[in-house]
């Protein structure tokens, strides 16, 4: 782990709380609640599956959502006019191995895998495993998301259908 000598101190217990939290938040389709935990410039990407480490500058992303967009999802995730979403899935996220990989100022780089599972009527199980990689914003009221990427393990998502709820 990387920590100027300017960094915050955070236990990785701090870091895993937080994202617990984050996964129960969704995992409850408590989206507004979820909200208010990224930073007024958050941003939050899925890359593609064949090219994982790519930027979204260059590179055709799953989700390349800033906040305005990330707010948009959210707003049309919670209307009843979202068929992709209505009634919604019930999922179950699973974090594990969550490490700090950096931290620099008020900002810590957090890593975790995950597996979420999404359940929906009249449709067998999916399970969508991973990599979840954080930069996390330490605020005086704890933590908030200013990076959220996703980065799905399946070589493809045909088998998975459609990815219309926040992984």
């Amino acid at each position: 782990m990387n920590a100027p000598s300017n960094a915050i101190r955070v236990s990785r217990a701090e870091v895993e709380d937080f994202l617990y939290h984050e996964a129960a938040l969704l995992d409850e389709w408590r989206l507004d609640e979820w909200l208010e935990l990224l930073t007024d410039d958050a941003i939050y990407e899925v890359p593609p599956n064949d090219t994982p480490g790519g930027s979204s500058k260059n590179t055709l992303f799953i989700l390349a959502d800033d906040i305005v967009r990330i707010r948009e999802r959210v707003k049309r995730l919670k209307s009843p006019n979202c068929h992709a979403e209505f009634p919604h899935s019930r999922t179950r996220r699973l974090i594990t191995n969550v490490r700090i990989l950096q931290t620099e100022g008020n900002l810590v780089t957090v890593a975790a895998n995950f597996v979420c599972y999404r359940y929906r009527r009249h449709e067998r199980i999916r399970e969508f495993v991973g990599t979840y990689r954080f930069v996390l914003q330490h605020t005086h009221d704890g933590f908030r998301i200013k990076a959220r990427r996703t980065t799905l393990d399946a070589y493809e998502l045909g088998s998975l259908g459609a990815v219309s709820f926040i992984l």
